[in-house]
């Protein structure tokens, strides 16, 4: 039986196999949390339920072996999961010699490198178990309007974005790239089936180690035959509240346990603001308030704040160190103490890094240039503002790709749309209406500098039928790092691949 089938076998002997998660003993008596993949339990080896042999492989179990435990399921709500095993029976499986990742702090490169060991901690169990559900919601929700999943080629023979950022490969003597994105392929199949989105990985050849930047992701490019931009951004937060409905609804369990503040998830479920370009660079100079909120100066006190906050840690820090020094404590007061200080340098750590960017963000806002796309810091001062993903459209041209339509009031505007995620995630999809007009097309191609023979194809789709079209990409593990409120882009991927990162 699996852990979460647990609820229905209350008052019955069942037999659980998994891992050691955890393990204390007492006398005459371990405590195991045992999980297997599908959650935790509380599993109690007593000499009285398990006998002498039971007890004896109990104690001889370390952190991560590997077992089968046999017993009596009680419904308890105190305990992880709500359910305990009063075990009857032990069977050791495989071994588990000096287990590399234990309980106590590692630095973030150690763990990367241990990162198919790393996997197994509660932690990031539950950050795979919440982007495993929100794939779900994703096929669910386009399924159910109607869509037709397609799949686009990782072998491309042309740039989608510009050449900059493309891994070229050999493909049977000729130059080949790994695909930057599948739209340009969904056009065409949206020109077939009406409506479809594709599902796969996508790569960027970008040096770049910010925190939101892979090499390898995952891309959800719907394409949709006759939809406007603004079908386009209603298909978009369609799709956005489907899956935070879903996530808040089946995995509650996995947002508590990596400490997730869900009320942002759950006021994200309302319409999501759509502004103008122009509307959006006012908000970031400073020049227009947002709910009586200015956001310029909600930085400035926010940056008081944390120098505030910052005096406070270190001052508390200092406090218990000094009365660990001084001796005179018990062990447990001690471990209290250092469990304490431990989680303060954390607090302290990210305090400092606050304190370091709060500046740059003012200073980028302040001197942000109109005409010039959004970067991180410039999304993270607009969307700090919001309690819910925003819509920024009708960007300038010059900064977009080539593919997007102009806006037909006004031709220096394309009729592109970013959806930026609050608390200062920034971009998580990326859309817009297609330009249809084959001239302007050709215009484009050539000013990018991108071979016109290499799009003679797409150029085609225009030739024979062409009709009003748009589209989005959504980054996945962009959305998996803001619904989980993960600092990292690597934690939302089981084996991130980024620059200076391809192992294990």
């Amino acid at each position: 039986m699996y852990i979460e089938e647990l609820h229905s076998a209350v008052g019955k002997t069942v037999t659980l196999k998994g891992w050691v998660s955890n393990k204390r003993e007492g006398k005459g008596i371990v405590f195991i949390v045992l999980r297997d993949g599908s959650g935790y339990c509380q599993c109690v080896v007593t000499e009285e339920t398990a006998g002498t042999a039971g007890l004896e492989n109990a104690q001889g179990l370390s952190l991560e072996s590997s077992v089968e435990l046999t017993g009596l399921v009680i419904e308890d709500e105190k305990q992880i999961g709500g359910y305990e095993l009063q075990v009857s029976g032990v069977i050791p499986v495989g071994e588990s010699e000096n287990y590399p990742v234990s309980k106590k702090e590692h630095g973030v490169e150690f763990l990367m490198d241990q990162r198919h060991l790393w996997l197994r901690s509660t932690r990031q169990w539950a950050i795979m178990r919440i982007r495993n559900r929100i794939i779900y919601s994703i096929h669910q929700y386009f399924q159910e309007q109607g869509f037709v999943q397609m799949d686009a080629p990782i072998f491309t023979g042309n740039a989608c974005e510009g050449t900059s950022t493309l891994f070229e490969t050999d493909f049977y003597g000729e130059p080949a790239y790994l695909s930057q994105s599948g739209q340009l392929y969904g056009e065409a199949m949206a020109m077939a089936m009406g409506r479809i989105y594709t599902f796969g990985p996508t790569f960027r050849a970008e040096k770049s180690k910010t925190r939101r930047h892979l090499s390898e992701f995952w891309m959800i490019e719907p394409e949709m035959a006759f939809y406007d931009i603004f079908q386009n951004m209603d298909c978009i937060e369609g799709m956005l509240h489907a899956i935070i409905k879903d996530v808040l609804a089946h995995c509650a369990q996995e947002l508590k346990t990596i400490g997730r503040d869900i009320s942002l998830l759950e006021s994200s479920l309302t319409s999501f603001p759509r502004l103008t370009y122009d509307e959006a660079v006012r908000i970031i100079k400073g020049e227009q308030d947002v709910n009586g909120k200015n956001g310029i100066g909600s930085l400035e006190e926010e940056l008081r704040r944390v120098q505030l906050r910052l005096e406070e840690v270190n001052a508390e820090i200092a406090d218990r160190e000094t009365k660990i020094a001084s001796g005179g404590m018990k062990k447990g007061e001690i471990n209290f103490f250092q469990t304490k200080i431990d989680a303060l340098k954390q607090e302290k750590a990210d305090l400092e890094e606050d304190s370091r960017n709060i500046p740059q963000w003012i200073r980028s806002a302040r001197e942000f240039e109109y005409g010039n796309d959004f970067g991180g810091s410039d999304e993270t001062v607009i969307t700090r503002l919001f309690d819910s993903p925003i819509m920024v459209y009708d960007w300038p041209h010059a900064v977009k790709a080539f593919y997007l339509k102009r806006n037909p009031e006004n031709p220096d505007f394309a009729r592109g749309v970013d959806v930026l995620a609050p608390e200062g995630y920034g971009e998580i999809v990326g859309g817009g209406e297609r330009e249809t007009n084959v001239e302007l097309l050709k215009a484009k191609i050539t000013e990018h500098d991108l071979p016109m023979e290499a799009f003679e194809w797409y150029l085609d789709l225009r030739r024979f039928g062409a009709v009003p079209h748009s589209g989005f990409g959504l980054g996945l593990e962009r959305m998996v790092t803001w619904v989980c409120g993960l600092k990292h882009v690597r934690e939302s991927i089981p084996f991130p691949r980024m620059y200076g990162r391809l192992k294990p």
